[in-house]
């Protein structure tokens, strides 16, 4: 079986395809998933895996089946979850990612509003000043922990606000979004009692709040819309804390690990650097290829409804799918030199990072946003983020993250 073997140490095309599991965390903790998946595109672009930690399931890595399956809610649905790993009985959190529609386009509707054009408009200038202090504050020439003292920073902020959380308790969000995404169920390394408390007090922390803002008028944030909102505000307790995980992890894992990626990605190539110091304009195109050169969420699960074939494989109800963006973002037949980052890029909104369809990252402009001013921000300040070590990954196969990026900041 897959998991009897090492595969981060082997070489990907020496490796029988039955025995090919790519949703082991080890191989994208080691960055050695890449052979795998241009492997499965090439020879088994729907593949089945029996996997010890999962279960059996199919991975799609192409990026035409991954954008056909995304539209197809009725055969291929959200309503089991959107990871592999299955939820446990006794702690079972559902959310309107892991729903389908009609239920899912409702809740959604609800707190769709945060990230709406004027919302956006309103948070530029906080998002600006956020990071301009966080820049401000950082050392020049000394090493230091880019993710902690910027990735994390800025996106806990950001998230408090979102939510008008508790601004001086805001790191408890990124520690909630941690726990929810590093279960040793999924792959990661939090024993299932840590993580299982953990979201307790994220949602006890949370109902209280709730029940201030319900007694409160309307305001903009997130909480608020949940307490007001009529499809929203009699959620059950465990349906309120699986939204509260999608959002926390929705506007946290994405923009942190993009904003690592971003400093990574331009030192390893310093040509493209310079094309962006001599062209700042290219900062909003930049963004949209850090993120799908990266891609912050490696897949999302759907289940099979009814029997059915797809690409010529016999698919069975309640099969897993894995939808793996990361593999689809490198997919050579629709994204030219897919493994090159190119920051101006023709076309380069066109990816799979947000995933397509009725379920399409809600806070991918906002994401997008961030991403921009923080470079606008970095280009204003500093000649060079320098990269001085390699970066420490997050065991997961979910999320494509970093713990740690040593850089050195190079004044102008």
């Amino acid at each position: 079986m897959a998991e009897a073997i090492a595969l981060e140490s082997l070489d990907p095309n020496e490796v029988a395809l039955d025995d090919i599991d790519v949703a082991r965390s080890e191989l994208m903790q080691t960055d050695s998933h890449w052979g795998y998946f241009d492997r499965l595109r090439k020879e088994a672009p729907v593949h089945y895996c029996k996997s010890d930690l999962f279960g059996p399931y199919w991975s799609i890595t192409r990026f035409n089946d991954i954008m056909e399956i995304e539209s197809n809610h009725q055969d291929f649905s959200s309503a089991a979850g959107i990871v592999l790993a299955d939820r446990p009985e006794d702690f079972e959190t559902t959310n309107f990612i892991g729903m389908d529609p009609p239920k899912h386009d409702v809740q959604r509707k609800t707190v769709q509003g945060v990230v709406a054009p004027m919302n956006l408009k309103r948070l530029e200038s906080t998002i600006r000043e956020r990071a301009a202090n966080i820049l401000d504050s950082l050392p020049i020439g000394e090493t230091f922990n880019w993710v902690d003292r910027v990735s994390v920073e800025l996106t806990t902020q950001m998230l408090a606000t979102i939510f008008d959380f508790p601004f001086e308790d805001r790191r408890k969000l990124t520690y909630w979004s941690d726990m929810a995404t590093s279960g040793e169920l999924a792959g990661g390394p939090t024993p299932e009692p840590v993580r299982r408390a953990a979201l307790l007090e994220c949602l006890e922390a949370f109902t209280e709040l709730r029940e201030h803002r319900a007694k409160e008028d309307p305001k903009p944030d997130l909480l608020s819309m949940l307490a007001h909102g009529e499809d929203t505000q009699n959620m059950p307790p465990m349906e309120f804390l699986g939204n509260l995980i999608l959002l926390i992890v929705g506007g946290n894992d994405t923009t942190r690990n993009s904003i690592s990626g971003g400093v990574y990605f331009l030192n390893q190539n310093p040509a493209e650097y310079d094309k962006l110091r001599n062209n700042l304009a290219l900062i909003p195109n930049m963004v949209s290829e850090i993120i799908r050169y990266q891609t912050p969420l490696a897949y999302m699960r759907r289940t099979v409804t009814r029997d059915l074939e797809f690409r010529g494989q016999q698919m069975k109800k309640g099969d897993k799918v894995a939808m793996w963006y990361v593999s689809g973002n490198r997919d050579d037949e629709v994204i030219e030199r897919p493994y090159e980052f190119i920051i101006d890029r023709k076309r380069a909104r066109h990816h799979l990072s947000f995933g397509f369809g009725v379920h399409r990252c809600m806070g991918n402009r906002l994401a997008e946003m961030q991403l921009r001013v923080l470079w606008e921000e970095i280009m204003k300040r500093f000649h060079t983020v320098k990269v001085v070590g390699e970066p420490e990954r997050v065991l997961s196969s979910f999320v494509r993250g970093y713990a740690e990026l040593p850089v050195k900041l190079i004044a102008h």
